[in-house]
C-alpha cells in the first residue's frame, strides 16, 4: 500500500488565536466534522451532550446509540429540517495549545455569498471532500473563493473513508488532484488527511483503521498552523471613533490592523498627511508603552491635528498609498445584477465613499477559473473590475492588509450589502490625472449672465411629454433673458451616445454621460434642461449627487402607460408590443417612478403650456430676481 506522511508545522505560541472555516460541497459532512471536533476537544458541557443524545435519538430512531454531531452547528430550524447548512455558524473553542474561532459555511451554490463572508476573516480553510465523489464543482468554487479571500493554508479532509473501505489509493488520487488545483490558485500550504467524521477517525485523534496514514490528526494540524504570514508589517490603524469625553481629553480609537507602534512614534494621519507623535496608548486596562496588530486602543497625539472617523493613522516613514481608482476582484452578492457605472457606497475600514464600477474586465468561471467576457455580474459571480471613487482613500493591496484592502459595496437605496471585494492595485491614471484649477468659477460665469445656474431633469415614460414641456420651458426662459441649453435623450443618441443600446447596462451609461455633460453646463453658468427617460432611481440619484444643493430639480412628467401608448407618435410602443424592440421602458423593462421629485407634473387634463408654466414658476421662485446682462 502507498504510504502518505505529513509533517505538521512547528508549534505556535499557546496564546495564538486561529480563525478558520469549514467548507465543501453539500453532504460532505462539514457540520458533522465540526461537531465531532468540538466533542473531541472536550468543549461540550454535560447538558449539551445530554441534549445531543436526546435530539439524535429523536431524529435517528433506527440508530439510538449514534450521535448526530451536525446538530451542534446546524442551529436553524430550516437547516435541521433539510439536513443542510444555510447560514454561517460561528463557534469558539480552545485547547491547551490554542484558541479557535470556526465558521461552518454552507455548501449550496446559492449560498456562496455566505461562504465568502466566513472566508473573509479566516486564516485557514478545512475543505471537505466525500471520498466516494472526489473533487466536485463546489469544491473548486469554494477553493477559488478561499484563494480570492487571501487564505493560503488549506487542510483537505477526505471524509467518509469508511464507505470506500479505507482505500489509500483513492485517497491519494484525490489528494494529488487537489494539490494541483491549490497550486494553480496560489494556495501555498496544503495538508491532506483521511477522516471519518462521525467516529472521529483522524479528527481529534489518529486513526488505527488507516495505518498507512502516519500524519497528524485534524486537531493537531489546527493547533500547529502558522498564522504569522497573515500579519501586515507596516503600522496602520483606521480611526473608528474620535473619543472626546471632556475638554481635557481627545483620543482616536480603533483596532490596529498592521504593524506595531510605541509611545513617541511619529505617525501621519491620512489622507490629509498631517504629522504628529504618539503621546499615549490608552486601553481599558491602562496605558501601554507599545501596541501591535489586533489590539483595540485609543491614541492621543502630541499636538492638535484634524482627525475624523475613516482617517488612517499610519507609520510616518512608510505611509499607506492613496488613490481613487483601483483594479479589484469583486464577488457580487446582490439579487439584482451589478451594472457598470451605477453608483454605490463603498465601505473600506471605517470610511464610506461613493463608488462606481466603471469596467468589468472579465468575470471568472469559479469552477474552471476561465476568464469570460461580461457586461454585468449576477448573484455569486466573481469579476475583475475597475472601480472609481469620488474621494481618494488610503489603502493597501488585499494581499498585504485585509482591513485596508477589503471592501463592501452597499446599495444606496436599500442599504443592503451587494458586493464584497479585494483591492489589487491603484490604477496608474489615478496618480497621473489631477484636477486643473481655473480662475473663473461657476459663480463668476453665472454672474456674468445675470442668473444662477440650474439643472432641470425631466423624467418619465417615452411619450409622456418630457421634450414637449421642456421645449416650452426653454422658450419661456429665453424670452425672459435667461441663458439655457436643452439636452434631449433622442438627440444625444445621434452623437454622444450613439454607441449605446437599450439594455439595463447601456441605460446606466447613457444617464451617466448625460449627467456629466449637464454638470459641465451648470458649471458654465447655464440653466440646462435634460430630457431623458432615466428609468432607474439609482441613476437619477447619481445625477443629483453631481450638483450642489438646490442646483438640481427633478421634474416627473407623470403620464399613464395607456396614454403614452395611445399617443405613440414614433410607433415605438407598437413595435415593443410586437417584440420588435426589446428592453423598452414600460413594456419589458421597468420604470421606477420618482419618490420625491421637486415637481410632479400630472399631465391628465392639462395642456403642455400649463405644465410648462408650472415649471417656470417653480424655477423662478428659486432663482430670485433676474439681472439681464
Amino acid at each position: 500500500m502507498a504510504t502518505m506522511e505529513i509533517t505538521p508545522a512547528p508549534a505556535q505560541d499557546t496564546t495564538n488565536l486561529l480563525r478558520f472555516i469549514t467548507c465543501g460541497s453539500v453532504d460532505d459532512g462539514k457540520s458533522t466534522l465540526l461537531g465531532r471536533l468540538l466533542y473531541d476537544a472536550g468543549m461540550l458541557p454535560e447538558d449539551q451532550v445530554a441534549a445531543l443524545i436526546r435530539d439524535s435519538r429523536k431524529l435517528h430512531a433506527d440508530a439510538p446509540d449514534q450521535l448526530d454531531f451536525s446538530l451542534l452547528t446546524d442551529g436553524l430550524d430550516a437547516e435541521r429540517q433539510q439536513g443542510i447548512t444555510i447560514d454561517v455558524a460561528y463557534r469558539y473553542f480552545h485547547t491547551q495549545r490554542r484558541s479557535f474561532i470556526v465558521a461552518d459555511c454552507p455548501g449550496h451554490e446559492q449560498y456562496t455569498r455566505n461562504m465568502a463572508t466566513g472566508a473573509s476573516n479566516a486564516e485557514l480553510a478545512v475543505v471537505l471532500v466525500d471520498a466516494r465523489k472526489g473533487l466536485l464543482a463546489q469544491t473548486r468554487r469554494h477553493t477559488y473563493i478561499c484563494a480570492l479571500m487571501g487564505i493560503r493554508q488549506v487542510v483537505l479532509a477526505v471524509n467518509k473513508m469508511d464507505l470506500i473501505d479505507y482505500r489509500d489509493d483513492v485517497y491519494a488520487a484525490i489528494a494529488n488532484e487537489y494539490r494541483e488545483l491549490a497550486a494553480h490558485l496560489g494556495i501555498t500550504s496544503v495538508h491532506c488527511l483521511p477522516v471519518v467524521a462521525p467516529s472521529g477517525d483522524n479528527v481529534g485523534q489518529r486513526s488505527e483503521r488507516m495505518p498507512w496514514y502516519r500524519g497528524p490528526c485534524l486537531l493537531e494540524l489546527l493547533e500547529s498552523a502558522d498564522t504569522s504570514a497573515t500579519q501586515a508589517v507596516d503600522f496602520r490603524m483606521p480611526v473608528q471613533w474620535v473619543n472626546r469625553p471632556d475638554a481635557s481629553f481627545r483620543g482616536y480609537a480603533g483596532t490596529i490592523c498592521g504593524g506595531q507602534l510605541a509611545v513617541g512614534s511619529e505617525i501621519v494621519v491620512q489622507p490629509a498627511m498631517q504629522r504628529a507623535r504618539i503621546e499615549r496608548i490608552v486601553t481599558a486596562d491602562g496605558d501601554l508603552a507599545e501596541a501591535t496588530a489586533g489590539q483595540a486602543v485609543t491614541l492621543t497625539l502630541d499636538r492638535e491635528v484634524d482627525v475624523s472617523r475613516g482617517d488612517v493613522i499610519a507609520d510616518a516613514t512608510r505611509p499607506a498609498p492613496v488613490a481613487d481608482q483601483f483594479a479589484a476582484h469583486l464577488l457580487w452578492m446582490g439579487d439584482e445584477a451589478l451594472l457598470p457605472n451605477r453608483a454605490y457606497w463603498l465601505k473600506i475600514g471605517s470610511r464610506t465613499v461613493n463608488a462606481r464600477v466603471t469596467t468589468i474586465k472579465h468575470k471568472v468561471d469559479v469552477n474552471t477559473q476561465a476568464q469570460l467576457a461580461a457586461r454585468r455580474l449576477d448573484l455569486n459571480e466573481v469579476g475583475y473590475c475597475n472601480i472609481d471613487l469620488d474621494h481618494a482613500i488610503p489603502f493597501e493591496s488585499y494581499a498585504d492588509n485585509r482591513t485596508l484592502g477589503g471592501f463592501i459595496l452597499i446599495d444606496r437605496q436599500t442599504h443592503a450589502t451587494v458586493g464584497c471585494g479585494m483591492l489589487d492595485f491603484a490604477l496608474r491614471r489615478a496618480a497621473n490625472v489631477h484636477w486643473q484649477h481655473t480662475d473663473l468659477t461657476k459663480d463668476v460665469r453665472s454672474a456674468s449672465k445675470g442668473q444662477q445656474s440650474r439643472c432641470l431633469w425631466f423624467t418619465g415614460l417615452s411619450g409622456a411629454g418630457k421634450s414637449t414641456v421642456a421645449n416650452l420651458v426653454e422658450r419661456r426662459l429665453h424670452a425672459l433673458g435667461y441663458h439655457t441649453y436643452m439636452l434631449d435623450g433622442d438627440n444625444l443618441r445621434h452623437g454622444l451616445n450613439k454607441d449605446l443600446g437599450f439594455t439595463a447596462e447601456a441605460r446606466v451609461e447613457n444617464v451617466r454621460r448625460v449627467a456629466e455633460v449637464a454638470h459641465l453646463m451648470v458649471d458654465a453658468g447655464l440653466i440646462v434642461l435634460v430630457c431623458v427617460i432615466s428609468p432607474f432611481q439609482s441613476e437619477r440619484r447619481f445625477a443629483r449627487g453631481l450638483f450642489d444643493g438646490g442646483e438640481f430639480l427633478e421634474v416627473f412628467v407623470d403620464t399613464t402607460l395607456e396614454e403614452c401608448e395611445r399617443r405613440d407618435a414614433k410607433g415605438l410602443y407598437r413595435k415593443a408590443r410586437a417584440g420588435e424592440i426589446l428592453n423598452f421602458t414600460g413594456i419589458d423593462s421597468p420604470y421606477e417612478a420618482p419618490e420625491q421629485a421637486e415637481l410632479h407634473l400630472r399631465t391628465a387634463g392639462l395642456r403642455p403650456e400649463q405644465l410648462a408654466e408650472q415649471v417656470v414658476e417653480q424655477l423662478l421662485a428659486g432663482l430670485g430676481p433676474h439681472h439681464s446682462s
